[in-house]
């Protein structure tokens, strides 16, 4: 499965930075406690400075939903989304533990991450404007249509994996108990993601072989305005 963004979301967002983790053999059964609390306790450090809303990553991803024509105070980032969650309620529900560690690493990083089950994709998955005609399942299990030109996360069936880029995830590729084969995907838009972007996937990996004794597969997707991920292999990024 390949994943990338198409060429008008390049073009438009030559800052993007993106990376993916491949991984099989999850399961719903590890104890990833310490790690979780470890990452949390980064994102409280932050959050003491300041809200979510002065971190430079949450301020960019505000800029592209402006560009995008969303306001960016009504739809967020899914990290941002996490980040005045937590700083409310000082804590996030446990979902599963694959799910648990990466909130908490997003939290912690200030990007979006999303993790998605490669069983519920069909074919490669992209990153393009809606036709209008792609089918999203909300978590609830109520469908809906993405607007024409939104940008979403699309497979081949025409299924949107995303609403509003990484504002909303669908349930339909949602981790659950079953999952054990998984997509993990990691967009940064900051001035130094292209540097945290790599920290981050090295961080995951790290996590996941700790927590379930796998090896992330990680690559980093080609950088600039002229042309699609597609167009050239992803990266494999050390580690």
């Amino acid at each position: 499965m390949r994943f990338e963004h198409a060429p008008q979301i390049r073009s438009a967002h030559p800052e993007l930075v993106a990376g993916t983790i491949t991984v099989d053999g999850v399961d719903a059964d590890a104890d990833v406690t310490t790690a979780v609390a470890r990452h949390l306790a980064t994102a409280r450090v932050r959050l003491a400075g300041g809200t979510e809303a002065s971190f430079p990553e949450i301020q960019a991803w505000r800029r592209v939903f402006a560009r995008m024509g969303l306001p960016p105070t009504r739809y967020r980032c899914a990290a941002e989304s996490l980040l005045r969650r937590f700083r409310r309620d000082g804590a996030l529900p446990r979902l599963h533990p694959l799910v648990d560690l990466c909130n908490a690493v997003s939290l912690a990083y200030a990007i979006p991450i999303a993790v998605l089950d490669v069983e519920r994709i069909d074919g490669d998955l992209e990153v393009r404007p809606a036709r209008g005609d792609e089918e999203y399942l909300t978590l609830a299990g109520d469908p809906e249509h993405p607007e024409p030109g939104e940008v979403i996360f699309t497979d081949g069936a025409g299924r949107a994996h995303s609403r509003r880029w990484t504002s909303r995830q669908s349930g339909w590729s949602a981790i659950r108990a079953t999952s054990r084969s998984v997509l993990i995907v990691v967009e940064g838009v900051h001035a130094h993601a292209a540097t945290d972007v790599p920290h981050l996937l090295d961080t995951l990996v790290v996590e996941l072989a700790d927590a379930w004794s796998v090896r992330g597969r990680t690559a980093l997707l080609p950088t600039g305005g002229g042309g699609a991920a597609g167009e050239h292999p992803a990266r494999p990024h050390p580690g």
